[in-house]
């Protein structure tokens, strides 16, 4: 039986930042993506754009050097890059909504063989809708791709064949990055990019339970 190891936080938002290419203007999600900005090749030039009207972005501050007039969309300390600036809500949204950003990366509960996104609510009762700018980033953006664990707590696939929570846009993610694989979306289904090394196609449909195309 072949053994395998799930790709740390760290891990996938290295993984997540391989795949960016040199020139891009890219919106990292709050939650898990922001670490996305920790891991940039140097030398690579990425514009990074947060909601609340920042571009620029840089790493997060070293531990004390907190800026906390300078934060993301999800409140944390950032910090900005030489040529950074910052910039009024609406401006921002509009960038986002007009299709100036060439991929954004969110987080999701749920996301369908065919790109389906579900990220902003479970549809529990007395949850607290809170989609942000969640759908603008989904279908304004030219590229989402998500990044979340494959499984729940429960084990359950949050790679589904259709959403049953409520969503935050149709067929708009184009490649889900997880802890244990790397999947691209199309309107055929699944297509597998990678795995961790020790985890075989097989196993990784057997853990999604649906199918998946071979790598091209």
């Amino acid at each position: 039986m072949s053994s395998y190891q799930k790709r740390s936080k760290t891990e996938l938002a290295q993984r997540v930042a391989q795949d960016i290419f040199d020139g891009a203007y890219v919106n990292l999600g709050i939650g898990m993506p922001t670490q996305v900005a920790n891991h940039i090749p140097p030398g690579r030039e990425v514009l990074l754009q947060s909601e609340n009207g920042i571009l620029g972005m840089g790493p997060a501050p070293a531990e004390g050097e907190e800026d906390w007039d300078l934060i993301n969309a999800g409140k944390q300390p950032v910090t900005l890059l030489p040529g950074g600036c910052f910039f009024h809500h609406a401006d921002s949204f509009a960038m986002m909504r007009g299709g100036h950003l060439d991929v954004c990366v969110l987080g999701a509960f749920q996301v369908s063989a065919t790109g389906d996104l579900a990220n902003w609510s479970t549809g529990e009762a007395g949850a607290i809708p809170a989609v942000g700018g969640a759908m603008d980033l989904a279908v304004g953006a030219r590229q989402t791709w998500v990044m979340m664990d494959l499984l729940t707590k429960a084990g359950e696939p949050k790679v589904v064949r259709q959403c049953s929570y409520p969503l935050t846009g149709l067929a708009c993610v184009k490649r889900i990055y997880t802890d244990l694989g790397t999947l691209a979306c199309t309107p055929q289904g699944l297509q597998l990019i990678d795995t961790v090394p020790g985890l075989s196609l097989q196993q990784l449909q057997e853990l999604i339970g649906l199918p998946i195309q071979p790598a091209a």
